[in-house]
This record gives C-alpha cells, structure tokens and sequence, in this order.
C-alpha cells in the first residue's frame, strides 16, 4: 500500500514541463557527460600493476659450438649477399624498464650484413645487432650443410 501512496506524491508533477533558465546557456552534453567519468584517485596505479606482472627472460649465453655455428652462418651469409636470402632470425631485446628482455624473431631478406657496426640489416630497414642473435635459419644454409 505504501508503494501506491509514494507514486500518487509525483502524479501531479509528472507531467509538468521540464524547467529551462531563461538567463543560463544549457551546458553542452560533452561536458555534463565529463561530470560522470570514472575518477582515477591513484593515477598511474593500474600502469604500475600491470608493469609489475609482465614476465621478462634472462639472455641466453651461447656456447662455443653454437657460437662458432652462428657464425658460420654469418659467413655464407655474407658469400650469399647479392642474392638477398630469406632468413628467420631469433634475436634478444633488452627491456627499457626491468633486467632481461624478449626473444623476437624476424623473417625477411638480408639486405646488408655491416661486420664493422656488427648489425644485420634486413630488407623492412630492421637492424639487428649480432650481438643479440641466437639462431639463425634459411633454405641458404641446407645448401651448405650449416
């Protein structure tokens, strides 16, 4: 009975017209919705949380033999350059914020092997310090037996 008694209280105003200012501008709806958004009390929070849970990899160290098949690799690569091979190369990226960093791997044509800046560079302009690669792979080396 209660419920009944509370909307008969509004009957008589539901329908009257909605009031305008005669002296104000309306605010525009852009900013009466701005009123309404999210408020951030520890800005940069979510960042650091996310930050924080982000998982990097050590850098694998490469042995002697893995080293000296590397760079074997490098040198039929250099012989094979004119031809601009397709390589996959899987390479280390340091991260900027924590120790460690990312393997990524690349797959493209060689268009520059620098041996005095130690860099490959691929045809899509990425450079790829040699430092960095730990395998390298290619239908240029089935030909050789690398």
């Amino acid at each position: 009975m209660r419920e009944i008694r509370e909307m008969n209280i509004y009957e008589e105003i539901i329908d009257m017209p909605h009031h305008r200012s005669a002296t104000r501008i309306p605010m525009p709806v852009s900013e009466r919705a701005a009123q309404f958004s999210a408020f951030a009390a520890l800005t940069g929070h979510g960042e650091a949380v996310s930050e924080a849970g982000r998982v990097t990899r050590d850098r694998i160290e490469l042995d002697d033999s893995s080293r000296e098949l590397l760079d074997e690799k490098l040198g039929v690569l250099i012989q094979y350059i004119a031809d601009r091979p397709v390589i996959s190369i899987t390479y280390f990226v340091p991260d900027a914020y924590k120790d460690g960093g990312e393997y990524k791997e690349i797959t493209g044509a060689v268009r520059r092997v620098d041996i005095y800046e130690k860099v490959i560079i691929m045809e899509n302009e990425a450079a790829i310090a040699m430092k960095d690669i730990i395998s390298i792979d290619g239908d240029i080396f089935n030909k050789f037996k690398v």
